[in-house]
C-alpha cells in the first residue's frame, strides 16, 4: 500500500476536460513534511478540483505518476533552506535550473508560498513565474490567464501573465547596480507593457482554510487543520507573519470554523487550530465552549500560537482535557524595554499570570519563545529574561519550563528590515544557556550560524543565485557559504553587507518593486515610533 492510498480526502477531484493542462506540483521536502503544509494541501486541492488541470504531486522521496511533457511545474516554498531541494527536483525532471537556459520544450516553472511572498529575489533566476500572496483568488486567475495564451510561445505567455495582478515575472525586470559588488541602483521593467510594481494579493473573506487531506503519514499524524485567524493584530516590528499578511482576518464561527471542524472530525480525532494569534479571535471563548461539549471528549486539540495574556485557567483546563500537555507562548524578551521597542504589548505580570494559570489548569509544561540580538539590546536585557524565567519557576514549580530562543533575523516588509544581525548574538545565546540551566530551565537555542544564512537569504538580491548554486555544489554546509563568497569576491557584495550591516533608509531594497499591505513610508513611521 502506497502512502497516497492511505490519504483521506476531504474534497472531490473533478472529471477532466479533453486536453487538460499537465501540471506537476512539488514540495521541496519529504512527503511527511509537505503533506503537513496546509498551504500545499490547499493549492493541490484547488488544481485537483479544476476540470482543465491534471495535477501530479512530487516530493523529494516519492511522487505520483508524472506527465512526460508537463506545461507547468510549481513549487510550494515554506522554508528558505529547502532551495537545494528545488534545484535537485528541477534536475530530476531534466529541467535547466536557470530560467534563461530553458526553451520552448521546457515547462514554465512557477512558485508560491511565504518565502516567495516575502522576498523572491535570491531565487528569481530559477523561476519563470512567482505568485505573490494569498491563493484563494490568485490561483484561479493564474490558470485562467495561462489558458488564454496556452498555445503561444514562451515570451508571449510570460508577457501576458505579467499583466495579471499578483503574478511576478522576474525576467521582465532589470536590476542595475552601482557596481558589480555594490548596492542596487534601480529596479525597472524591461518594457512599457510590464507594470512597474507587483502587488501581493490579499484574500479578504471570512471563510478561511482547512485541511483537504488527512493521513497518518503526515509529520503531525492524522491531524486536521483549521485556520482560525490570518495575520496578527499585534504588529511586532520584526514580525514577518504579521506585516506580510495584513490585514488581520478572522474566520466566521458559523460560516467557517464550525462547519470545517464538523467535516474534519468525521475522518480523524485530532484537530489543530492554526493562526499567528489564534486566541485573539473575537469568538475564541465561544469556540472553546463548542469544543468542550461531551461529543468531543475523545478529540485531541492543539493550538499553534497563544497570546500570553489570553491564557486563562479555563483555556489550560480545556487543553488538558483535550490531550494537550503543554502550551507555547512568544514573549521575545523578559525585558520590558525591549518589548516596548519591538511593540510587544505585554507586561511582566501577564507572563507570570500565564504560567500560574497554565499550572492551575492542569498543564504539565510551558514553552516560551524568545529572541536575542534585537535592536538596542544589551546584557541587562538578557539578565531580565533570566530573571523572568526564575520568577516563572517560582510561581509555577510543577511546570516544566522550556525557553526556545532564536537570533533576530531582519525580514522584508517589516519596520526592522533595515537592521542587520547583531554579531554579539552568539555569545548571548551561550550566556542564556549557562544561566538558564542553573535555574532548571530547558534551553533550546536555534543555531546562530544558520540564522546568519537565513538572514542572507532574507535580505538577498538576485546576485545570490550564483552563490546558492555554488554552496549546493560544495555540499550545502555552513563552510560552503564561506567558500562560495570567497570564490565570488568582486562579483557580489560581502556576507557582512547582506547580514550584519544596517541599511540606510532610502536606499533601493531588493524587494522595492514588490508591494504588500503597507508602504515604505508607513514602515518608516512604525520604525520611528517609541
Amino acid at each position: 500500500m502506497t502512502v497516497f492510498t492511505q490519504e483521506k480526502l476531504l474534497f472531490y477531484p473533478s472529471q477532466k476536460n479533453i486536453n487538460p493542462i499537465p501540471l506537476i506540483f512539488a514540495f521541496p521536502n519529504e512527503y511527511s513534511v509537505g503533506i503537513t503544509s496546509l498551504g500545499y494541501q490547499l493549492v493541490w486541492a484547488n488544481f485537483s478540483t479544476r476540470n482543465d488541470v491534471e495535477v501530479s504531486r512530487l516530493f523529494t522521496d516519492i511522487h505520483e505518476n508524472l506527465p512526460r511533457n508537463p506545461e507547468l511545474v510549481g513549487f510550494s516554498f515554506s522554508w528558505e533552506l529547502d532551495y537545494v531541494n528545488i534545484l535537485n527536483l528541477l534536475e530530476f525532471l531534466n529541467i535547466p535550473i536557470y530560467a534563461k537556459d530553458r526553451n520552448e520544450n521546457h515547462p514554465l516553472i512557477f512558485g508560491g508560498g511565504p518565502v516567495f511572498t516575502a522576498n523572491p529575489e535570491p531565487f528569481a533566476d530559477f523561476f519563470d513565474i512567482i505568485l505573490l500572496g494569498d491563493g484563494e483568488n490568485l490561483l484561479g486567475n493564474f490558470i485562467n490567464s495561462y489558458q488564454q495564451v496556452r498555445q503561444e510561445n514562451r515570451i508571449n505567455k510570460l508577457t501576458h501573465l505579467a499583466k495579471t495582478e499578483g503574478i511576478y515575472i522576474p525576467s521582465l525586470y532589470e536590476i542595475n547596480y552601482q557596481q558589480r559588488d555594490g548596492k542596487i541602483e534601480s529596479i525597472k521593467p524591461i518594457n512599457k507593457d510590464t507594470p512597474n510594481t507587483v502587488e501581493k494579493q490579499t484574500y479578504r473573506g471570512n471563510v478561511l482554510s482547512a485541511s483537504t487531506v488527512v493521513t497518518e503519514k503526515a509529520a503531525w499524524e492524522n491531524i486536521y487543520m483549521v485556520e482560525v485567524v490570518r495575520s496578527c493584530p499585534e504588529m511586532c516590528r520584526f514580525c514577518l507573519a504579521s506585516y506580510l499578511t495584513l490585514p488581520f482576518r478572522t474566520a466566521s464561527l458559523e460560516a467557517s470554523l464550525i462547519p470545517a471542524i464538523e467535516k474534519g472530525l468525521k475522518v480523524t480525532n485530532r484537530l489543530g487550530l492554526l493562526g499567528a494569534s489564534v486566541t485573539q479571535h473575537p469568538e475564541f471563548d465561544t469556540l472553546i465552549d463548542y469544543l468542550s461539549q461531551s461529543q468531543f471528549d475523545d478529540i485531541r486539540v492543539s493550538i499553534s500560537s497563544v497570546r500570553t495574556n489570553t491564557i486563562t485557567e479555563k483555556l489550560a483546563n480545556f487543553l488538558k482535557k483535550r490531550d494537550t500537555k503543554s502550551i507555547t507562548i512568544a514573549i521575545e524578551s523578559g525585558s520590558a524595554k525591549i518589548r516596548q521597542l519591538i511593540n510587544k504589548k505585554l507586561e511582566n505580570h501577564e507572563i507570570i499570570e500565564a504560567a500560574i494559570n497554565a499550572q492551575a489548569g492542569g498543564l504539565k509544561a510551558i514553552k516560551f519563545y524568545g529572541m536575542v540580538g534585537l535592536p538596542e539590546e544589551d546584557l541587562s536585557d538578557i539578565d531580565a529574561t533570566i530573571d523572568m524565567m526564575a520568577q516563572v519557576k517560582k510561581v509555577a514549580p510543577k511546570l516544566k519550563v522550556t525557553f526556545g530562543c532564536s537570533t533576530f533575523v531582519p525580514k522584508s516588509h517589516t519596520p526592522f528590515q533595515w537592521f542587520g544581525v547583531d554579531s554579539n548574538s552568539k555569545k548571548r545565546l551561550q550566556y542564556l544557556e549557562k544561566n538558564l540551566r542553573k535555574i532548571g530551565v530547558d534551553f533550546r537555542p536555534e543555531s546562530y550560524s544558520w540564522s546568519v544564512i537565513q538572514a542572507l537569504i532574507s535580505r538577498g538580491d538576485r546576485r545570490l543565485s550564483k552563490l546558492l548554486v555554488l554552496t549546493r555544489n560544495y555540499g550545502d554546509t555552513l563552510g560552503s557559504y564561506k567558500r562560495a563568497f570567497k570564490e565570488l569576491k568582486g562579483e557580489i557584495p560581502s556576507l557582512d553587507y547582506y547580514v550584519h550591516d544596517n541599511w540606510q533608509i532610502g536606499e533601493v531594497l531588493p524587494w522595492q518593486h514588490l508591494k504588500t499591505a503597507l508602504t515604505e513610508e508607513t514602515l518608516i513611521k512604525h520604525l520611528q515610533q517609541k
